[in-house]
């Protein structure tokens, strides 16, 4: 793993193949290590970087205000890459969206697997979910101590809002983790407890958040839209509104897939992004 100096700030990245330019960009629950298998497939045609972004796996992090497109297009800056495709998982799906419409010259394809989108409001029913969730594995008023960093951090409150996030995001509210590769499983777990883990102890920075949700119509990069039919409701529901919503896109739907397809079904995703990215 290697570390590239960004604007100040040290970046974990890998990079390998040639060709086109690829930058995979993870999930909010965690880090590089979710494209393993996509890296090296699609390395033998492409440029393939990938990295965590500030405040993620081996990133540093530290007060003040960013922004991930922002730190996304300096990187593209510091590798000498004009245009790139992205392929972003998650909320790095929702930092393509925001680079695509900061810079729609530099990026070629879009491919938004279980995608956020930039200061969406979710819907009630899985606000009220998560609320429900974090109720069942914390103490009433326990998160909001450790966003404030007044205690310090229990590991096992690290494992048990972990858990929290495999049973209804990874494996998706309907289904059991049981499900789930075992190896697969392992890694999520050792991603999500880091992120829980930094979030709670970790400098506190701003996010600069642009307005993304009304300009949808404005990307017109052809974009794929993949989501796992399993995933949890209020993000197939979003993935419908983005496919419907960008001018230039197609959805595809993975049957008994939850949040993290590139993981769960790695060979089937690597054969829909080599369609996207030829």
């Amino acid at each position: 793993m290697a570390m590239i100096e960004v604007g100040g700030t040290a970046f974990g990245y890998d990079e390998a193949g040639e060709g086109p330019a690829v930058v995979l960009l993870h999930a909010a629950i965690g880090d590089r290590r979710m494209w393993d298998a996509q890296f090296a497939s699609l390395a033998a045609t492409h440029r393939v970087i990938r990295y965590d972004r500030r405040g993620f796996g081996e990133t540093a992090d530290g007060p003040g205000e960013y922004a991930h497109y922002e730190d996304l297009l300096a990187l593209l800056d510091a590798r000498g890459i004009e245009r790139a495709a992205l392929v972003g998982a998650s909320m790095g799906g929702a930092c393509a969206l925001d680079a695509a419409l900061a810079a729609p010259e530099r990026i070629t394809r879009l491919a938004l697997l279980g995608s956020g989108l930039t200061g969406h409001a979710w819907p009630e029913h899985m606000q009220r979910d998560i609320a429900r969730l974090t109720a069942e594995v914390l103490p009433e008023g326990r998160l909001a101590r450790y966003a404030a960093r007044e205690i310090d951090v229990d590991e096992a409150d690290v494992r048990a809002m972990a858990e929290a996030n495999i049973r209804y995001l990874v494996a998706g509210p309907e289904r059991d983790v049981s499900v789930l590769p075992a190896g697969m499983l392992a890694l999520v777990r050792e991603m999500c407890e880091q992120v829980y883990r930094h979030d709670w102890t970790a400098p506190q920075w701003t996010e600069r958040i642009p307005d993304t949700r009304h300009r949808l119509g404005e990307i017109t990069t052809p974009a794929l839209v993949v989501i796992g039919t399993a995933d949890a409701p209020g993000l197939v529901e979003l993935s419908q509104h983005l496919a419907r919503e960008l001018p230039n896109a197609e959805l595809a739907e993975l049957p008994d897939t939850g949040h993290l397809p590139s993981m769960e079904r790695p060979d089937e995703v690597t054969e829909l992004l080599r369609k996207v990215l030829s």
